[in-house]
């Protein structure tokens, strides 16, 4: 009898005729509460979920039979991994095919926020714009500017690599590393980077080290003529704190893809000009959201087949090595 697969949301056809090669598939196309998550894992021997399905203990002990749980997201912090790991469950991910994607809508945040551009779309469509002013809705120019970067893995360094084209410079806020910095890198304690930097990009992993990390007192660190920008996890920031900070002036403004409750956000940046707001769209391009559930369904395929799997989930990095 073929392996059963529980699918918990809309795959690209490609993807699905991959895993049908490999099991009965049970496709929940519109997504599942986590009590009917917790129904239907019974019985399944994968489980190929996205990063908004909680796989705690729970839905874990339901699936009992579970020999993989295929996230299709970088992150896990969806997945009761530890209890996962006790029941002999694998669990993956998919890094690596999604950081260019997320490093260019990290880009297209920073030039929105920093030139008003969303802003500057929602003036016309209400019918603002009265022309052309010599000192209407000034932006910050970037060249000569200091990128800060808190999270020296795939992606923060994808982000790095882009900031030459705009003469920007780039300081790194880590404390430890699986790769030594080179020689022109700028490392430097997240204090020192808060203060000194004109953008601050975070793209650390979602740990208890990391939950609130942009707090009241880090956001008070940073210049005030500094942005925020968000393409991480929600959590990472503390978005009360956020929205104090900018009511109190304390940073210029702001660029969120990622929330700490999505899809809700706090009600206070809603109304605020200087905030750019995106529906968490970091990986969102039809060639990588295609490529991480065909990395999902590879994995699956790998487990099921007695192979070891192609990207096995691996213990959370220190500060800076999110992926």
């Amino acid at each position: 009898m073929p392996p059963p697969i529980l699918v918990t949301s809309r795959v690209p056809s490609s993807v699905l005729t991959r895993l049908e090669a490999v099991g009965e598939v049970d496709l929940a196309a519109d997504g599942l509460t986590p009590e009917a998550l917790r129904q239907r894992v019974a019985g399944k021997r994968a489980l190929v979920c996205i990063v908004t399905d909680r796989v705690d203990a729970a839905v874990l002990e339901a699936g009992g039979d579970l020999e993989v749980v295929a996230n299709i997201a970088v992150g896990y912090d969806n997945i009761d991994v530890p209890a996962a790991t006790s029941r002999g469950t694998i669990v993956t991910n998919t890094p690596g095919v999604l950081t260019e994607a997320t490093a260019e809508l990290t880009w297209a945040l920073i030039l929105s926020v920093t030139r008003r551009v969303a802003e500057g779309d929602r003036l016309i469509r209400q019918h603002g714009w009265k022309g052309w002013a010599l000192d209407f809705m000034l932006g910050m120019e970037l060249g000569g500017k200091q990128l800060g970067i808190v999270g020296a893995g795939r992606i923060g360094r994808a982000v790095a690599a882009r900031a030459p084209a705009f003469g920007m410079d780039v300081a790194f806020a880590s404390r430890a590393g699986r790769q030594a910095p080179s020689d022109d890198e700028t490392r430097m304690p997240l204090d020192q980077l808060l203060v000194t930097s004109d953008v601050v990009s975070l793209h650390v992993p979602m740990t208890p080290d990391t939950h609130h990390l942009v707090d009241r007192r880090a956001l008070a660190r940073m210049k005030r003529s500094a942005y925020l920008v968000n393409t991480a996890r929600g959590p990472v920031v503390d978005e009360a704190a956020l929205d104090w900070a900018l009511e109190e002036r304390l940073i210029a403004g702001a660029a969120l893809d990622v929330y700490e409750r999505e899809p809700e956000v706090h009600p206070g940046l809603l109304g605020r000009a200087n905030v750019v707001l995106a529906p968490h769209l970091g990986s969102g391009t039809r060639e990588t959201r295609t490529a991480m559930a065909d990395l999902a369904a590879r994995n699956v395929e790998a487990v099921l087949g007695g192979k070891p799997p192609l990207t096995p989930v691996i213990p959370v990095p220190p500060l800076g090595e999110s992926s």
